[in-house]
């Protein structure tokens, strides 16, 4: 049933050409060279050390591996880190 629902909302989006993401709630991860990297739609800060970082998503989480991390904006679905970054993974439910 929640397949449904998602294809439903999945085409619907793009019928009305509206973004997928906002639509269906999932991240968006914009990486901006190797030193800035922006998550959206997260749902929270699960682990974060200066060289590691864990999001819980709708996907599942997403591990960011780097060095010299910092959170330089969070709001409620949004977050924005600096540092040096090596690896982004997708983790899975």
């Amino acid at each position: 049933m929640q397949n449904k629902i998602s294809k439903v909302k999945k085409d619907l989006a793009e019928k009305l050409d509206i973004p997928r993401d906002v639509v269906l709630n999932i991240p968006k991860i914009i990486i901006v060279g190797n030193d800035e990297i922006t998550i959206e739609n997260h749902q929270g800060i699960l682990q974060f050390s200066d060289n590691f970082i864990r999001i819980k998503s709708s996907l599942g989480n997403i591990g960011v591996q780097g060095s010299g991390f910092e959170i330089l904006f969070i709001s409620g679905t949004t977050i924005v880190l600096s540092g040096i970054f090596k690896s982004v993974e997708y983790e899975g439910k």
